[in-house]
């Protein structure tokens, strides 16, 4: 099987050429994946774990802008498998965004190569697995883009590069989770935290004293937000998801779901060893776990307890992330300065509101966008839209709050191609919300409490907000953004809670270009899984 998959990898590098998705000039890295199930221990407690070569976390993916990233993966799962990568943009290439509204997932024993290029992208992100529950079961890693020699970085090479997947866990099993979802009831409190799949005391980062290191913080989790500290040291905040920031200082940083950060440290304390923290914000009780920051030439152990952290405080996270501002002189992926881009400056065409819900449906508990509840058809949407198989109904869930009761529906929002739109996420209920558009970055101009009106506007921030891919909406608050849709494609908007992800609380956005260019959008690609009513057909001849 693997010198089957070798041959199927070559085959695919020698035609790229054609497919024109791929720029020649840049450099290729090759990726063999292996996805199996293997016992692991993340809290203690033996549990069936997903596993990519044998690793849980699953390998990183350390690559450069405008890189060709080559992924064979094969699925040696008993039931279909996708991964999807967070915060990849995926220019004009929703083919290989690995979300199930998008791609047929990988049969157990087969395989599938991602054929994807980082385009003009830099920073911190993350994949995932996008099918069924199995997030809850790992399968994540992380991905670090770094950029071009001849752009210039607005700080110094640091001395190391360390990453930080953090987020909450359940001793549960993925199946029981997804039972219960199914069987009509939300998930209970996770059991507790993990930091790169173990639980306190897991891990130990060695750094030399004087030195400067930077640490990529994600939180992959599945239901909470979580506060990242690291004893006795401040934290200068220099990216996130891909934007380089002003280099403000905090002795803690809030990260809800799904979102990455870069922070450098400078390790100028007394040569000893002391603890990295991260815990769940707006839970009761508070979930926590530990690592240990080690100088080298340390002379003493933790002790004591972990520093606390901030545990309900809405306000304070909420004036934190309003501090988080674009850094307008540093180049991004490109020489030019990333406040070149005046977005304020834009008029939108489009103003879009999307408010979450909690709507029990045939007597199950579901979650919903502005009513709908989004069930998968049989058919992957790009695929349907891709082949006029229909069951592609752009508009199908509307631009505001319909007030009304929940329903289901295969939910797709039309939109036109180069729109510049505002989107306002409204949050009427009691716990923060977390938000991601595939396919995008997008401007957070403003974030309040209470019920967003017309008047908002005039505190919206236009000049230096950052730009990112996802977003928390605060309880009974709401959040906004510009976003300009220059991406053609069927894109997933998401919750990043899991369970509400899982039951409905999705839609996929069809930006459309009329043109049918390959300027526009790439062509399906010679190798895309077929399935549902697409099976049979033919993609391109090799």
């Amino acid at each position: 099987m693997k010198d089957n998959n070798r041959v199927l990898c070559s085959i695919i590098f020698l035609f790229l050429s054609v497919i024109s998705s791929i720029n020649a000039e840049d450099p290729y890295r090759f990726f063999d994946w292996v996805v199996t199930y293997g016992d692991i221990y993340p809290l203690g407690v033996k549990q069936q774990g997903i596993l990519i070569n044998g690793q849980f976390p699953g390998p990183q993916i350390d690559c450069v802008t405008n890189d060709n990233l080559i992924i064979n993966v094969l699925n040696n799962l008993t039931e279909p498998f996708l991964l999807s990568w967070n915060g990849l943009q995926q220019r004009r290439n929703s083919w290989q965004d690995g979300m199930p509204g998008t791609n047929c997932p990988i049969p157990p024993g087969q395989n599938f190569t991602y054929i994807l290029q980082v385009k003009d992208q830099i920073g911190s992100f993350f994949y995932f697995p996008s099918t069924g529950f199995h997030k809850a079961a790992g399968g994540f890693g992380g991905i670090t883009i770094a950029s071009r020699p001849r752009i210039p970085v607005p700080f110094p090479p640091p001395a190391g590069d360390f990453f930080i997947l953090a987020g909450d866990w359940y001793k549960s099993s993925h199946t029981d989770l997804k039972a219960t979802l199914d069987g009509g009831s939300n998930l209970p409190l996770p059991d507790g935290l993990l930091i790169n799949g173990r639980g306190s005391n897991g891990h130990t980062f060695t750094v030399e004293q004087g030195k400067t290191y930077r640490f990529r913080i994600s939180n992959v989790g599945l239901a909470s937000s979580i506060n990242f500290r690291i004893q006795g040291h401040k934290m200068k905040l220099v990216e996130i998801e891909g934007s380089h920031t002003l280099q403000n200082t905090y002795s803690s940083l809030d990260v809800h779901l799904g979102q990455s950060y870069s922070v450098l440290v400078t390790m100028d304390q007394p040569p000893n060893d002391y603890y990295i923290v991260a815990s769940s914000r707006f839970t009761t009780p508070v979930l926590m776990a530990t690592s240990t920051l080690h100088y080298s030439n340390s002379g003493g152990k933790v002790s004591g307890p972990p520093p606390g952290g901030p545990t309900i405080q809405i306000d304070w996270s909420l004036n934190q992330a309003r501090s988080i501002r674009w850094n307008l002189t540093a180049s991004a992926a490109r020489p030019n300065p990333q406040g070149s881009y005046h977005y304020g400056l834009i008029n939108t065409t489009r103003t879009i509101r999307l408010a979450n819900s909690a709507p029990i449906i045939n007597g199950k508990q579901r979650f919903a966008v502005n009513s709908v509840s989004f069930i998968p058809g049989d058919t992957p949407l790009k695929l349907a839209d891709y082949f006029n198989l229909g069951g592609v109904n752009p508009g199908s869930i509307p631009d505001n709050p319909t007030g009304g009761g929940g329903y289901l529906q295969t939910s797709v929002m039309g939109a036109d191609f180069r729109a510049f739109v505002e989107i306002i996420f409204e949050n009427p209920e009691d716990t923060v919300q977390s938000w991601h558009v595939d396919g995008y970055n997008f401007f957070v101009v403003g974030m309040d409490g209470g019920q967003w009106t017309p008047a908002s506007r005039l505190n919206y921030n236009l000049r230096d907000t950052a730009s990112r891919c996802t977003v928390q909406v605060y309880p009974k608050s709401w959040t906004a953004l510009y976003m300009g849709l220059d991406n053609v494609g069927m894109w997933n908007i998401r919750s990043e809670n899991w369970a509400r992800q899982y039951l409905g609380q999705q839609f996929y956005l069809r930006v459309f270009s009329p043109a049918r260019s390959w300027r526009d959008e790439y062509p399906i690609p010679k190798n895309a899984l077929l399935c549902g009513r697409a099976s049979g057909r033919k993609t391109r001849p090799l």
